[in-house]
């Protein structure tokens, strides 16, 4: 019965094979996702091992963190890119735990991450969430707190005001767009907490910087950042 399950397996897979999300190539039958190939030539950044890297750099003098980092470098038309594409519109939700673990074993490497006790998404609006079905940044952190020991607090930061899509904005219009967006729900659950604010991909920076202002309001929290990918 086994043997003839594997048959029919290998019969529907050369009808209809599945795709690497980052390269479009067939998969082989013991790849899921993404390929080998790719995930061994994706851009990696090593931030986890750059205190000073270009993420953190991006917050010095607006918001106290312990650490930051991304996983990739984002670069239109290119891998990451294509992946991302997959992971939020073609409803590829569970990128978000492959790329979640590949991160948290880089930054199981650097001792501050080592303290995160929550893992806060970058949240949507309900009416966007109800249209994706799935917060990409939800997935990301059940990836990471899968091997980081972390708890995902997932209705705690909440995104009360729906904003214009952030795309063709210049800097200051997208921190323009951003104010008075968040709200932390039950501040007292992250008192004296170690956070991990994770969204998946860095640009300005000005998403996370306004649910960071309002993650710092609570007392003795200290703050990180992950993200997927960083687009220069």
């Amino acid at each position: 019965m086994n043997v003839s399950r594997g048959y029919l397996a290998d019969f529907v897979s050369l009808l209809f094979p599945e795709l690497c999300a980052a390269c479009g190539e067939s998969l082989m039958a013991n790849e899921r996702l993404v390929c080998t190939d790719c995930l061994y030539h994706l851009p990696l950044t090593n931030f986890h091992l750059q205190p000073d890297n270009i993420v953190a750099k991006q917050f010095w003098g607006k918001i106290n963190l312990e650490a930051a980092y991304a996983l990739y470098y984002f670069a239109k038309g290119g891998k990451i890119q294509n992946l991302m594409h997959h992971f939020k519109y073609k409803g590829l939700h569970r990128i978000g735990d492959l790329l979640g673990n590949i991160a948290a074993e880089q930054l199981k490497q650097n001792p501050i991450f080592n303290t995160v006790e929550l893992i806060i998404p970058v949240p949507l609006h309900k009416k966007r969430l109800r249209q994706r079905g799935y917060n990409q940044s939800t997935c990301f952190a059940v990836g990471l707190a899968e091997k980081l020991n972390a708890v995902v607090e997932d209705h705690n930061l909440v995104r009360e005001r729906a904003t214009e899509t952030q795309t063709h904005k210049s800097r200051f219009a997208r921190f323009e767009n951003m104010q008075e967006v968040f709200v932390v729900k039950n501040p007292e659950k992250l008192i004296n907490k170690h956070v991990l604010l994770v969204d998946d991909i860095v640009t300005t920076g000005s998403t996370l910087e306004a649910c960071a202002n309002q993650l710092l309001k609570i007392e003795g929290l200290k703050l990180s950042i992950a993200a997927i990918a960083y687009a220069e």
